[in-house]
């Protein structure tokens, strides 16, 4: 996994600071086609939390989904709205579940791109 771009954003709320970051990874995922595995390229992204205390870390969360779709543009739109929003990492998938459902068929036509080449 790669980091590609990275988001921070820091939220106060009395004593316990919130600090989030958001990133947006590139991996790759290998899948089985007539008896071939191909490599294809996916991005996805990653949600942290971590609160703090007079500085110090008291808690952190960590979501991550990586494979969302080969689409670059498509996840970057996601990873925007998730930022622009303060999503948390324990609300991430419940925001971007449909979208992920939506995005697996990108995975079908790139792998159809490549057969039909």
């Amino acid at each position: 996994m790669v980091v590609l771009e990275n988001l921070n954003k820091k939220i106060t709320e009395g004593d316990v600071v919130h600090n989030y970051f958001y990133r947006l990874v590139k991996s790759q995922i290998s899948v089985s086609m007539y008896d071939e595995v191909t490599k294809v390229q996916a991005y996805g992204i990653e949600i942290e939390r971590q609160d703090t205390v007079s500085g110090i870390v008291e808690c952190i969360q960590r979501d991550s989904v990586l494979n969302i779709s080969p689409q670059r543009h498509k996840v970057k739109e996601l990873f925007k709205m998730v930022y622009e929003n303060t999503v948390s990492p324990i609300h991430m998938i419940d925001i971007l579940g449909e979208y992920i459902d939506d995005y697996t068929s990108d995975f079908d036509e790139m792998l159809n791109n490549i057969v039909t080449c």
